[in-house]
């Protein structure tokens, strides 16, 4: 297998149950005012974790990273709202939610947006992970997530290329 295809399939019951547990080690960081989920990959952990801290307030922010032509630059498609930006200032504690943190990109606008909140994650890999304060698994940089929503169900060839 090419290092550089590594593969890291999550299915929708390990994403859930790793999704609790983001929200069992956010318990000793809480109460949180509010959740504000990274579209669109965060918005199922968001549900998730809304659910188990018993967070009502749920906001989104809707990034976009540019074509591979403009380097990974960030486009904000929909803002956090302003009195989330103001109860961030304020000091109330605000919680950012993302399936994934991986270059760091998406991260580090959202973080000068709310500089004050906790940032949470479900997975981490090596470039981002210093961006986030809490998160579940580390992967390496070169592994691709397969997120349930991206999946059908599919032949998987082995590892090792062989076929029976």
């Amino acid at each position: 297998m090419n290092p550089q295809n590594k593969s890291f399939p999550v299915s929708w019951d390990q994403f859930h149950r790793d999704s609790r547990a983001l929200a069992w080690r956010l318990t000793s960081e809480g109460p949180f005012h509010a959740i504000v989920a990274i579209t669109r990959g965060g918005l199922v952990p968001a549900a998730i974790i809304a659910r188990e801290l018993n967070i009502r307030m749920i906001e989104s922010v809707s990034v976009k990273s540019y074509d591979h032509q403009n380097q990974g630059g960030i486009i904000v498609l929909k803002p956090i709202s302003t009195d989330l930006v103001a109860a961030d200032a304020e000091g109330k504690k605000l919680l950012i939610i993302d399936d994934l943190v991986d270059t760091g990109a998406t991260a580090r606008v959202v973080r000068e947006m709310l500089p004050n909140s906790h940032f949470a994650t479900v997975y981490a890999k090596p470039q981002g992970r210093d961006l986030v304060d809490s998160f579940i698994t580390e992967v390496s940089q070169d592994t691709w997530i397969y997120f349930p929503w991206d999946l059908d169900f599919t032949y998987a060839p082995p590892i090792t290329g062989g076929t029976d």
